[in-house]
């Protein structure tokens, strides 16, 4: 797959496409259905399956403190985009330039000027331009005109509820990690290189791998059995902390920590995933270190049951 960040890295040979437009934050089953069609409806036309997205997301930038959590972060999402055998990624800046771009004008400069689209496919709902003007109706009016075509997207449910980016969130915040995974059609994970933090969990005898989440909250927040992947061969067990430390510093950014139950290796620059199974408890602030150190005791007891551990 050919990644290209920006339209001033688009050359004439880059003209001519099957495409459609979005955030596709999670890359869930309603984006890899799309995907998937416009794939074959590239092979069949002869031309590159284009996949067109914002970074930041429209509303990272409009509303940066009350916009949605990340299901994936922009790395996790190329990944899973190049998975499905898609041609081409497009990846435009969203910032004060595009936001005020006429509907009409991100017609005509971008899908037809510089893209020179022959087959969209959007969302119902999708919107674009200045004050979110363009829609649906006014994309088949300028295809016309301008001579592509555009098709709607066929919605994809899961028990005879829709799919979406909204719902696997709201069922990550419930803890519903079942519903997460068959809206996405695999485990929730989250990714990230593991760093170094403080080193605290260590002085209570529960030394913590530190992944750096890349993003300022996090979908999910509470204590959580799981596994990770990326240190050995099979799956690690045990028991995370998604959150801002509130015993420690309460910070204004989540962290993710992982215990991982008997290992003693040191992991530092690791890419790990890590899969959240169950979720345990809310995370909470104790009154002291003592405190916070009897209630891992009983996470990490609770997170072996769950995953079937033996140990202490």
């Amino acid at each position: 797959m050919q990644l290209v960040r920006g339209l001033h890295n688009l050359r004439q040979a880059h003209r001519g496409c099957v495409a459609t437009i979005g955030n596709f934050d999670g890359v869930h089953l309603g984006h890899q259905a799309v995907f998937a069609r416009l794939c074959e409806l590239g092979r069949q036309l002869g031309e590159p399956a284009t996949v067109s997205t914002f970074e930041p997301q429209p509303q990272e930038y409009f509303v940066p403190e009350a916009a949605p959590a990340r299901l994936t972060r922009f790395r996790e999402k190329v990944a899973a985009i190049r998975a499905i055998g898609v041609d081409r990624l497009l990846v435009r800046e969203f910032g004060a330039r595009l936001a005020a771009l006429p509907a009409e004008a991100f017609v005509s400069d971008l899908l037809v000027g510089t893209l020179g689209v022959r087959h969209l496919y959007v969302g119902d709902d999708f919107r674009f331009g200045q004050g979110r003007r363009g829609d649906l109706a006014l994309l088949r009016q300028a295809g016309g005109r301008h001579g592509f075509a555009v098709d709607r997207l066929d919605t994809v449910a899961h028990e005879n509820a829709r799919i979406s980016s909204s719902r696997i969130r709201a069922a990550l915040e419930e803890g519903d990690f079942a519903t997460a995974a068959a809206c996405l059609g695999r485990p929730y994970r989250i990714c990230g290189r593991v760093v170094h933090g403080r080193k605290l969990g260590r002085g209570i005898g529960f030394p913590t791998a530190n992944v750096d989440l890349h993003r300022r909250v996090s979908p999910v927040r509470g204590v959580f059995a799981v596994r990770v992947l990326g240190i050995d061969p099979v799956p690690l067990p045990g028991v995370a902390n998604v959150g801002n430390r509130p015993t420690v510093d309460g910070g204004s950014r989540d962290r993710l920590e992982v215990h991982l139950f008997d290992f003693a290796r040191e992991v530092y620059g690791a890419h790990v995933e890590v899969e959240f199974v169950r979720k345990i408890r809310e995370e909470r602030k104790f009154p002291s270190f003592e405190d916070l150190r009897r209630q891992i005791e009983l996470d990490a007891r609770a997170a072996r049951g769950i995953l079937g551990v033996n140990g202490e």
